[in-house]
């Protein structure tokens, strides 16, 4: 389990990436994505007792870049890269920060924190949950799945919707505590 005290992550030690999958009609034609975060920074803050402990992250939503692409027709270049991040920064996040605050932290077990918070995208408040896994080697990971609807966010389609990102998109955070 984590000792208490103050934990920060960032760039600089950890990663967070968004995951989208493609679907509709022409699905094979599209990529699915491995986004990165490159601005953000995260708390968690470990009390003595369970109940005590937070965590925190806000993320620049103008930072999203495509790290990989897999699938397609083609690979994915450069430009399609760019067009990618500004399709991201234009239509679906707008430029809008990103946020994260817990509302409820809990101790499944030695290396499991069951997580509740609220989730501000798009400048919509919703609550999510979450595991943070603990390894021994200090090592933290999580995953969350973010329903791109339920935050007023309209999945990205193209072709008259025969190419279009799968509405649930996954939030993943791997780091190590420093």
């Amino acid at each position: 389990m984590i000792d208490a005290g103050t934990f920060r992550l960032g760039p600089d030690n950890a990663t967070l990436s968004v995951h989208t999958r493609r679907g509709g009609a022409a699905a094979k034609a599209g990529h699915d994505l491995v986004i990165h975060v490159t601005s953000w920074e995260g708390t968690l803050e470990v009390g003595a007792d369970p109940e005590h402990t937070s965590i925190a992250l806000s993320a620049d939503a103008a930072s999203l870049r495509v790290h990989d692409g897999k699938g397609g027709v083609q690979a994915l270049g450069d430009d399609d890269k760019a067009n990618i991040r500004q399709t991201i920064d234009d239509e679906v996040l707008k430029r809008r920060d990103i946020r994260f605050r817990s509302t409820r932290v809990q101790a499944e077990d030695q290396s499991r924190l069951e997580v509740e918070g609220d989730l501000t995208l798009g400048g919509t408040t919703r609550p999510i949950a979450f595991h943070v896994v603990v390894g021994d080697d200090g090592s933290l990971s999580a995953t969350a799945v973010v329903t791109q609807s339920l935050w007023g966010m309209k999945p990205y389609s193209t072709l008259f919707g025969a190419l279009k990102v799968l509405d649930d998109v996954e939030v993943v955070l791997h780091g190590h505590r420093p």
